[in-house]
């Protein structure tokens, strides 16, 4: 006898995960809470391809961030020879996109995107090389009421999520000329305490100076605290522009710390930057951050155009949200019982009557008993059942029945027009 070989299973590759039925009911509570928040605040949707010309993240996010050194997904198109990428962020290619069409040609537009990131990071809690993002972005605003507008419109949001504690840092990192001549004296100040620095500090020390900064060594953090900050050393313009930002956070009622280390990961950014952070996920504490990036447009081939903008982690605000017990289902407002050749029959098209009127029903398939169906229907989480049998079918009634301690009303014998004129009223 011939021994069946077993067909080994395909696993998912690491860092790239699948979201579950269970866990979709929470996402869409995020993303639909999202949408609303952004409505309000007259951001339209874009959406962008995931590949984009390589080229395109060397030139903005800048060539010697971590992102494009060492965690793009780039690969020589082998049919052209073109130099693609999966798309690690989402402002580059929103930019792309305002260039390409002139979005802005009759003035400034708010934005915003959402979809898969990817990036080849160290997989832990919160961190994964497939994420998602929600972004926001706004073109051809200079004033500090848009990025106060950004900030406040995520504090809005956390509290439409149920999230509390996070808290908001922010600085500013001045204009391009005025980072140039700090980073002359950072460099000076770093090469003074040279036997402090690691490997990646050396490495970015006349690259990138600024990233220093950010470093999570500890046997760095005292002298990254003492070395000069940028926004002591700001023109009167971008100082005025930070103030009013500061005067408009008040204003709202957000509260938020200065953090002068605070410089964020990629090249374009300038003037105004800031992240939400929480204590309650361990290293990856920041589940939104972003700020003005006025260089970027002209940068890739558009106007001057002055803009702002943010990402959120969706994967960390998800975690954040099961932190704080906040829940939600998508169980059906009625389970369809039906036992019997004719009711098996009937119960299909009273399936789609109640469908009409914009109620949600599973059709219980497969045949079984009367017992079997109700358990079913029970484990369903349904409001109610509704249940017909080959006697219901000959008397043109159906019988429907709550299901949940928190619905309202009695068992009863009625119309199928009754029964949806009954789930009607209860389920407004």
């Amino acid at each position: 006898m011939q021994t069946k070989t077993k067909i080994s299973k395909f696993q998912s590759i690491k860092g790239f995960y699948d979201i579950l039925p269970e866990a979709t009911p929470l996402w869409f509570k995020l993303e639909d809470t999202a949408r609303r928040v952004l409505g309000q605040y007259g951001y339209k949707n874009i959406r962008m391809p995931l590949v984009e010309s390589t080229d395109l993240f060397v030139r903005s996010v800048g060539e010697h961030t971590d992102i494009v050194e060492k965690e793009m997904y780039a690969w020589e198109d082998a049919l052209n020879g073109d130099k693609l990428t999966l798309r690690p962020e989402g402002t580059a290619g929103c930019v792309r996109a305002v260039v390409e069409s002139n979005l802005t040609y009759n003035g400034p537009v708010r934005l915003w995107y959402s979809g898969a990131m990817f990036r080849h990071e160290n997989v832990q809690k919160g961190r994964q090389r497939q994420f998602h993002q929600i972004g926001v972005e706004a073109f051809g605003f200079d004033s500090p009421q848009v990025d106060a507008e950004q900030i406040v419109l995520l504090a809005r949001l956390w509290r439409e999520l149920g999230i509390a504690d996070v808290e908001l840092q922010i600085n500013s990192i001045g204009d391009a000329h005025e980072r140039l001549e700090y980073r002359k004296v950072l460099i000076a100040y770093f090469e003074q305490h040279a036997d402090l620095l690691d490997e990646d500090a050396k490495r970015r020390l006349h690259t990138n100076p600024l990233r220093i900064l950010d470093t999570k060594n500890p046997r760095m953090q005292a002298m990254c605290e003492a070395a000069p900050k940028l926004i002591d050393s700001l023109g009167d313009e971008t100082r005025a522009h930070f103030d009013g930002l500061c005067k408009l956070l008040d204003a709202a009622g957000v509260a938020y710390i200065v953090n002068a280390r605070l410089v964020r990961g990629l090249d374009y950014y300038n003037r105004t930057v800031f992240e939400w952070v929480t204590t309650k996920l361990g290293a990856q504490g920041t589940i939104a951050g972003g700020g003005r990036y006025d260089a970027l447009v002209e940068r890739l081939g558009g106007d001057a155009t002055p803009a702002c903008g943010f990402g959120i982690g969706l994967e960390r605000v998800f975690l954040l949200m099961q932190e704080y017990g906040v829940t939600a289902d998508d169980a059906p407002d009625v389970y369809l019982v039906n036992v019997g050749e004719q009711a098996e029959q009937v119960a299909f098209s009273i399936a789609e009557q109640l469908r009409n009127a914009d109620i949600q029903v599973i059709l219980h398939a497969g045949g079984g008993s009367f017992k079997s169906q109700m358990k079913k229907a029970d484990r369903s989480q349904a409001k109610f059942a509704l249940i017909i049998g080959d006697d219901e079918v000959a008397n043109k009634q159906v019988t429907l029945k709550p299901m949940l301690a928190t619905v309202k009303g009695e068992q009863q014998q009625c119309s199928i027009e009754q029964a949806i004129e009954n789930l009607t009223a209860a389920l407004a």
